[in-house]
């Protein structure tokens, strides 16, 4: 259960959500379902995202939501009591790796080097974020890692675009990438659901390699 990979093949792009206002929270996941995407990252980066969470696990069944920016085993808890059903971190300590991996959903840990490739695959996952996917090496990067380590596919998220987004999906080890241009803050704001959802259905036709 604690691996991700089942969750990477939802959608070709995991949108990384920021909301600060719990309000739009439900009428941006309904906005990405009715653009083809359905799952959400939303991070924990306001005082609002734990509401904002349990407003889109409880009033829009149809898309798949986790909790991001898992820094603490108490963040993880507390994603998990609001109804987060994959919990994502942007990097992780051993600590942190053991709690989550006790909790009974999908984990997908966030990792830079190999060293910390290895050590997550050592506990027995092979689905991992690679962040941030365009300040630590690219494309260039991943696919270096996919000839010594094969076994473990990628969500590299961070700097990732649009127009960047088919070069990392078109790797072997890349199964979806994660992005915040899906809904732009001006967008969200503005209650611009058609924009997010305009923007949505361009990610849900991305090709994968």
């Amino acid at each position: 259960m604690a691996d991700a990979t089942s969750a990477l093949h939802v959608s070709p792009v995991i949108p990384v959500v920021t909301i600060a206002d719990p309000q739009h929270a439900v009428p941006v996941a309904r906005a990405l379902v009715a653009g083809g995407i359905s799952i959400i990252e939303l991070t924990l980066r306001t005082d609002t995202a734990l509401e904002s969470l349990k407003r889109i696990a409880n009033e829009v069944p149809d898309i798949l939501v986790g909790a991001g920016t898992i820094l603490t085993p108490a963040q993880a808890d507390a994603a998990m009591a609001a109804g987060a059903q994959f919990l994502v971190s942007p990097g992780v300590t051993p600590a942190l790796l053991d709690h989550m991996l006790q909790l009974d959903v999908p984990v997908l840990p966030g990792v830079a080097t190999v060293g910390e490739v290895m050590a997550v695959l050592e506990r027995g996952l092979t689905a991992m974020k690679f962040f941030p996917a365009g300040p630590a090496g690219g494309p260039d990067y991943l696919a270096a890692i996919g000839a010594p380590v094969p076994a473990v596919q990628f969500c590299p998220t961070g700097g990732i675009s649009l127009a960047s987004a088919p070069d990392y999906l078109s790797l072997a080890n890349v199964t979806c990438v994660g992005g915040s241009w899906l809904t732009p803050r001006a967008a969200v704001e503005g209650e611009d659901w058609q924009e997010i959802t305009r923007l949505a259905r361009e990610a849900a036709g991305l090709p994968r390699g």
